[in-house]
């Protein structure tokens, strides 16, 4: 699957669309995350941008650097989360920018752009996940509806290992089903805010109670998991 960069571009600016009449207490109110504000959600966003710019800025230049060094990114977190609305705009805005510029800048995504895991999805399947993921998780009032149904496959594909042995997922708006067993039924972006721990417009059903999902699955997950 070809890195989605327009794709993800589009999510950064509809990212700045819902922060742009922001106020300094919607940023101070809690977010959909338990134990995170809006700002902790937006200074999460615009550092991983940054943390993901630089990793590709030095690599073009041969170069290895951490994303993150131990407990960084929980600390810049903490640090900017009580930024002014202005202020996450500012940085939000930049460092989208940033990080956009860079993936641009890349001929050949054949070979990992962390030469240190091997064989990685780009890191540009991340940052469209945590981008459109985390907007619902600013209760903005962006839905899963607006996402794409690509977007909605793709992520099912990434978060099945969340699902106990047994059940299946059977979109009823795209011809797909996932797994064998007995089904969860739903619109597919439903279906994937549901397996994102989301809040999706309407609840998927099934002949049993919904089941109770699995951890996040470890990162980075590998070009085989990804759908076809």
């Amino acid at each position: 699957m070809k890195p989605p960069l327009a794709e993800v571009a589009r999510a950064h600016r509809r990212l700045l669309d819902a922060i742009a009449d922001l106020t300094d207490d919607q940023v101070a109110a809690p977010s959909s995350l338990p134990g995170w504000t809006r700002g902790h959600v937006l200074a999460h966003l615009s550092d991983a941008a940054r943390a993901r710019a630089r990793v590709i800025e030095h690599w073009s230049r041969g170069e290895q650097v951490a994303l993150w060094e131990p407990g960084e990114r929980d600390a810049i977190i903490e640090a900017t989360a009580s930024r002014s609305a202005a202020e996450h705009r500012a940085a939000t805005a930049e460092q989208s920018e940033r990080l956009d510029r860079a993936w641009a800048g890349i001929a050949d995504w054949s070979a990992p752009v962390d030469p240190a895991v091997a064989d990685p999805i780009p890191p540009v399947f991340t940052r469209w996940r945590e981008v459109w993921i985390h907007l619902l998780d600013l209760d903005l009032g962006v839905r899963p509806g607006e996402w794409g149904a690509d977007f909605a496959v793709h992520t099912i594909g990434v978060l099945r290992p969340r699902l106990p042995e047994g059940v299946a997922l059977r979109a009823t708006d795209v011809p797909r089903t996932w797994g064998t067993g007995t089904e969860v039924v739903g619109g597919v972006r439903d279906l994937a805010a549901w397996l994102a721990g989301r809040v999706p417009d309407e609840l998927p059903a099934s002949a049993a109670p919904l089941p109770e999902l699995g951890p996040w699955p470890s990162y980075p997950a590998r070009r085989q998991d990804l759908p076809d």
